[in-house]
C-alpha cells in the first residue's frame, strides 16, 4: 500500500502540474477574444485561423483540467442520497463509480480517439475554413486529456482503499482553508484593483453560505 501510495502522489503531482500550467490558457485565450473582437469592429479584419485557436485552447483547457479537477474532488457531485451516508460508504460508493463507469468510459474514449488523431497527423488534415489550421494538434488532444484522466481515476481508487484500510486519510475531506472566492477577493484587494468587485464577490459567497446553511 505504501508503494501505491507514492504511486498516487506522483500521478497528483502530474495533474496538478499540468491543471495549474493549463490554468493560464484561460488568459491567452481572454487576450485572443478580445483581439478578434477589435480587429473585427475597428479595422474589419478577422482569421479563421484565430478564431479557431480560441477553439484548440478551450479543448486544451477542458481537457488538460479535468484530471485536476478529479484531484481537487471538484466535479459536480449529485449527493442526496450519498450525502447522508457515512464518509465509508461514500468512498465505496466513489470505488464503485471509478470501476464501473469513470474507468471504461475514459479508457473506450482514449483508445478510440487514438487511431483518430493518427489519421489526421498522416493524412495532414486541414480545417475546411479558409486560413484554418491543421487538425491533428486538437486531435492529439482528446486521447492526452483522457488518459490524465484515467491516471487520475487510478489514483483516487487508490487513496479510497487506503482509507478503506485505515492506510489514509478520508480523500473525500476537503482541506480547510478560504474558499475559491475568498481567495479571489483577497487577491483583488492585495493588487487594490477594483475594490468593489472584490466586496461583490465576498458578498457572493456569504449569499452562497447562507444558502447552504438553510438547506443544511
Amino acid at each position: 500500500m505504501n508503494f501505491l501510495l507514492q504511486f498516487s502522489r506522483l500521478i497528483d503531482g502530474l495533474s496538478e502540474a499540468v491543471g495549474r500550467a493549463a490554468i493560464w490558457l484561460i488568459l491567452v485565450v481572454v487576450l485572443i477574444s478580445a483581439g478578434n473582437a477589435v480587429s473585427r469592429f475597428a479595422f474589419n479584419l478577422s482569421s479563421n485561423a484565430m478564431l479557431e485557436i480560441q477553439w484548440y485552447l478551450f479543448s486544451a483547457i477542458f481537457l488538460a483540467c479535468a484530471a485536476y479537477v478529479l484531484k481537487k474532488n471538484e466535479h459536480i457531485r449529485i449527493d442526496v442520497i450519498a450525502g447522508r451516508l457515512s464518509a465509508r460508504a461514500q468512498n465505496w460508493i466513489d470505488i464503485f463509480g471509478i470501476l464501473f463507469f469513470l474507468l471504461p468510459m475514459a479508457l473506450l474514449i482514449a483508445w478510440t480517439s487514438w487511431p483518430v488523431f493518427l489519421n489526421a497527423w498522416h493524412s495532414g488534415e486541414t480545417s475546411a475554413n479558409a486560413g484554418g489550421l491543421i487538425r491533428w494538434p486538437v486531435r492529439l488532444m482528446l486521447p492526452l486529456g483522457f488518459a490524465l484522466l484515467i491516471l487520475q481515476a487510478i489514483s483516487e481508487l487508490i487513496k479510497r482503499i487506503a482509507y478503506l484500510t485505515g492506510a489514509g486519510p478520508n480523500p473525500l475531506q476537503k482541506a480547510a482553508g478560504p474558499s475559491a472566492e475568498e481567495e479571489l477577493a483577497a487577491e483583488i484587494r492585495k493588487h487594490q484593483v477594483a475594490p468593489e468587485v472584490a466586496d461583490i464577490v465576498h458578498m457572493n459567497h456569504e449569499m452562497v453560505a447562507d444558502k447552504q446553511g438553510e438547506q443544511k
